[in-house]
């Protein structure tokens, strides 16, 4: 099996967020991107980046906002994506990308965990890859209930998580990804 690192949207945008005080689920996170990222790196494996870019937000190509995160610079020769909508694989090349390069199983970084990440994850189960999620190495941002109030983050991503979980993905820590590729 030949795996590769996805990164989502780890974007200065999103660092924004966390500076600004908007509560998050896995602080963390950052230095566990890092870490994976590094792993890939040392290990010779591939480190793909899909960026959002999305006109009239924090993350257009081109803004401050856009910008990957340090915890997330690309490196020269990785590859890196635009996106426009939610799921990584949607108008990015994505699929053929990783089918050229013989990958069939992704493990997937990044943010946001109920947005981004699960489009992508859902899709990548849908396209016949084999997903492992490690969960903190997510970020997960509060979100407003659909009847009224705000869903703390913790339970966004304890909910998300067990949703992919069921069906997308195996669910692992990023201290367990390295037994893994």
């Amino acid at each position: 099996m030949t795996t590769a690192l996805l990164c989502i949207d780890m974007q200065m945008g999103m660092a924004d967020r966390i500076t600004s005080g908007r509560p998050i689920a896995n602080p963390g996170a950052e230095a566990r991107v890092a870490d994976l990222i590094g792993l890939f790196r040392a290990q010779g494996l591939p480190v793909v980046h899909v960026h959002h870019d999305e006109p009239g937000t924090p993350f257009a190509r081109g803004l401050p906002g856009g910008e990957p995160m340090p915890c997330a610079m690309p490196m020269p020769g990785e590859t890196v994506l635009w996106k426009s909508r939610s799921s990584a694989f949607a108008g990015t090349g994505l699929d053929a990308h990783l089918r050229q390069a013989g990958i069939d199983r992704l493990v997937v970084i990044g943010a946001v965990a109920a947005f981004c990440v699960t489009s992508t994850v859902r899709a990548a189960s849908d396209l016949g890859f084999k997903v492992v999620l490690p969960g903190d190495a997510l970020l997960a941002f509060d979100i407003p209930a659909h009847d009224g109030g705000q869903i703390d983050p913790q339970t966004v991503l304890r909910v998300t998580l067990s949703l992919l979980g069921a069906d997308f993905a195996h669910l692992v820590t990023a201290d367990q990804v390295a037994g893994l590729i």
